[in-house]
C-alpha cells in the first residue's frame, strides 16, 4: 500500500476535495441523499465536524475539524467513498483492471487535503467552497447553490429582514455600528 506524505495533526482543521473518476458525471448531485447518508454513517463511527461543504455534480469539497485525539482522515474518506460506491449502480464501461480488482471505479483513487493553518487560511478555503458552484459554471452566484453550506448560511440570515438606522462601521474590526458613530 502506498504511504503518502500527509500532515496528520490530531484536532486540526482540514480542507478536502474528492472527485469522481468521470468528471462529466452528475452522480454526486443526483445521489446527494446517499452521499449525506455515507458521511453521516462515517461521523457516527469516526466523529468529526463539518465546518463547510459543497457538493458539485462530480466533486465534493469539505472543511473538517477532527477530534483532539485523532488525525486519521484517510480512513474517514475511505469509508465515505466505499459506502457511497456500494450503493450506486455499476458504471458502464469499467476497465478490465477495475473488474479484476472488483472495484466500481466511481471515485478517483486519491483526494486532495490541505491543513488549515490560521483564520486567514480558513477564510480562503471557506471562500473556495462558497464560490465552487460559480467557478464550475453552475450559477452566477455560488451562494445560490442548494448543495453548499454558503447557501444554508444565506437562508439562515435573510438580509432583507434586518432593519437598522445606525451608520455602518467604516472599520470592520469594530464590534457594532453604534461604536462607529460614537467614534466618528
Amino acid at each position: 500500500m502506498t504511504n503518502y506524505r500527509r500532515l496528520r495533526v490530531p484536532g486540526s482543521t482540514y480542507y478536502f476535495s474528492a472527485c469522481l473518476a468521470d468528471p462529466d458525471s452528475s452522480l454526486l448531485a443526483d445521489e446527494v441523499a446517499l452521499l449525506r447518508h455515507a458521511v453521516s454513517l462515517c461521523q457516527k463511527l469516526r466523529p468529526f465536524v463539518i465546518n463547510a461543504a459543497v457538493v458539485l455534480p462530480a466533486q465534493v469539497q469539505m472543511i473538517w475539524t477532527l477530534p483532539d485525539d485523532d488525525a486519521d482522515y484517510s480512513a474517514r474518506w475511505r469509508q465515505i467513498k466505499s459506502t457511497f460506491s456500494r450503493h450506486v449502480p455499476m458504471p458502464v464501461g469499467r476497465s478490465a483492471s477495475l473488474q479484476k480488482r472488483g472495484e466500481k471505479g466511481i471515485w478517483q483513487r486519491r483526494f486532495w487535503e490541505h491543513h488549515i493553518k490560521d483564520a486567514d487560511d480558513y477564510a480562503l478555503h471557506d471562500h473556495l467552497i462558497a464560490t465552487a458552484p460559480l467557478r464550475a459554471g453552475l450559477l452566477r452566484d455560488g451562494g445560490d447553490w442548494p448543495l453548499c453550506s454558503a447557501y444554508k448560511r444565506r437562508m439562515r440570515f435573510n438580509a432583507s429582514s434586518v432593519k437598522t438606522t445606525d451608520q455602518a462601521p467604516s472599520n470592520p474590526n469594530l464590534a457594532t455600528a453604534g461604536n462607529a458613530t460614537q467614534m466618528a
